[in-house]
C-alpha cells in the first residue's frame, strides 16, 4: 500500500499527455505511474488521442481523460488552444509529456497557460536528434534509466534538469501454478528458456534461436518459448524455426495476456536485445523469481546484477550467450539462487528503485524540487476544483 501524503504536503495536480494510440511499454509506464500517484493522494488527468488504447484504460480506471486529435497542422492549433484552456482552468501544477508530438502540442499549451512545471519523460534508447522537446519547451526531463539520462546530458541537457525515475514492476502472483507445461505437453523434466517481447528486429529473437540450436541437440529436454507478436518478424521467426526443423523445441505463442502465468512456467528468462532504454521485462522476470540472461546494452545492466541475479553477455557474442545459457540450464540450484536474489533485489530491499512506492517517492521529490527552484508551489489556489 502506498504511503499517503502527510498533513503538511499539498497534493499535486498533474496532467499527463501522450500522442501514441497503441499500448506498449511507454503507455504501460504512464498507466502505472498515474495509478501509483493517485493512490498516494495526488490528482491526475490525461490528454490522449480519441482512439488511443491508453485513453480507454485510464477511463476504465476512473481517470478524467481529455481526448483531442494531435495529427496534422490544423489539429495542432486546435489542440494547443483547447489544452491551454484545460490547463489554465484546471490549475495544474505539473504537465508531464511523453512523446515528441504531444510534447510540442502540450508543452506549447502549457507555456501559454503558464503551467508552473512542464516535464518531458524520455523512454527511448535511440540517439537524440533535436533538443526542441527536451530543453526549449519543457522545463525539466525525466528518464527511465541512467543510460538515457547520460545520453541527454551528452547532447546538451543540463544535469540538474534531468533525473532518472525507474518504471516500477508490479508484484507477481505468489505461488502461481502455471498452465504452460500442460498447454505445450511438456513434462516436469523439461527445462524451459522463456522470452517475452514484441517481435522487432532489434529484440534478438533470431539470434536467440540460432544460439540455442546446437544446445537442443545436446539436451533433449531443452525448450524455448517465445511470447510476443509483430510482423514481419513473427513470420520470419516462424520460417526460421521450420527451416531448422525445431517446431517441437521452439514454441511461438504469439501475443498473450497471461504473462505472469507463462513466466511461472519458465525456468529462466533470456532476451538478447540489441537496443533497450531500460527493459522492464527483465524486472518482471526477476519478480517471477527467474534468473535472467541478457545483453549488456543500453539500460539493461541497470535492470539486473551480473553474476547475482543474472548473467550479462556482450552483444553478438554467440559463444558467451551459449555459455551463459548452459550455466543456468545445467544448474537448477543456481537458477533458484539467482531467481530469489532477483526477487529480493526488488521486493526485499529497503532501497529498491523498482517499486511503485519508489516511483512515487522519486517523482514527488523531483516535481517539488523543480517547482521550488522555479519559485512555484502548489497551484491549487488558482482554480476551483470539483
Amino acid at each position: 500500500m502506498l504511503k499517503l501524503l502527510t498533513s503538511k504536503d499539498q497534493p499535486l495536480r498533474i496532467m499527463h499527455s501522450e500522442a501514441a494510440t497503441n499500448f506498449g511499454g511507454q503507455e504501460h509506464r504512464i498507466f502505472k505511474e498515474m495509478l501509483a500517484m493517485r493512490e498516494a493522494g495526488h490528482h491526475l488527468e490525461a490528454v490522449c488521442q480519441p482512439r488511443a488504447q491508453l485513453a480507454s484504460r485510464l477511463k476504465d480506471s476512473g481517470f478524467v481523460v481529455h481526448t483531442m486529435e494531435m495529427d496534422g497542422h490544423l489539429n495542432f492549433f486546435r489542440a494547443v488552444t483547447t489544452l491551454r484552456v484545460i490547463l489554465k482552468q484546471g490549475g495544474f501544477d505539473v504537465l508531464n509529456t511523453h512523446s515528441r508530438r504531444d510534447t510540442i502540442i502540450a508543452a506549447t499549451a502549457g507555456r501559454l497557460a503558464k503551467t508552473p512545471l512542464i516535464v518531458r519523460t524520455r523512454h527511448l534508447a535511440n540517439p537524440v536528434n533535436s533538443l526542441l522537446s527536451y530543453t526549449w519547451l519543457p522545463h525539466c526531463v525525466t528518464t527511465d534509466s541512467e543510460y538515457v539520462r547520460k545520453q541527454l546530458i551528452e547532447k546538451g541537457v543540463s544535469p540538474e534538469r534531468v533525473e532518472t525515475i525507474y518504471t516500477p514492476v508490479l508484484p507477481a502472483a505468489t505461488d502461481q501454478r502455471s498452465s504452460l507445461r500442460e498447454e505445450l505437453g511438456l513434462s516436469a523434466k523439461a527445462v524451459i528458456v522463456g522470452c517475452v517481447a514484441v517481435m522487432r528486429a532489434n529484440k534478438g529473437h533470431r539470434e536467440l534461436i540460432q544460439s540455442m540450436t546446437p544446445l537442443f541437440a545436446q539436451r533433449p529436454h531443452l525448450h524455448l518459448v517465445l511470447v510476443g507478436s509483430g510482423e514481419p518478424i513473427f513470420q520470419e521467426v516462424s520460417q526460421l524455426v521450420q527451416r531448422l526443423n525445431l517446431q517441437d523445441r521452439v514454441h511461438l505463442l504469439g501475443r498473450r495476456e497471461d504473462i505472469s502465468n507463462l513466466m511461472a512456467g519458465f525456468d529462466l528468462f533470456c532476451l538478447p536485445t540489441r537496443l533497450e532504454a531500460s527493459g522492464m521485462v527483465f524486472l518482471e522476470a526477476a519478480s517471477a523469481r527467474l534468473p535472467v540472461v541478457a545483453t549488456a546494452v543500453g539500460g539493461v545492466p541497470e535492470m539486473l546484477e551480473d553474476g547475482r541475479t543474472g548473467l550479462l553477455v556482450k552483444l553478438d557474442d554467440v559463444d558467451s550467450l551459449q555459455q551463459a545459457l548452459l550455466k543456468l540450464i545445467d544448474n537448477p540450484a543456481l537458477r533458484k539462487q539467482m531467481g530469489q536474489a532477483g526477487y529480493d533485489r526488488i521486493w526485499n530491499n529497503l532501497v529498491s528503485e523498482f517499486t511503485p512506492e519508489a516511483l512515487v517517492r522519486h517523482t514527488e521529490v523531483c516535481y517539488r524540487r523543480w517547482l521550488h527552484g522555479r519559485g512555484r508551489g502548489s497551484n491549487r489556489h488558482n482554480a476551483q476544483h470539483g
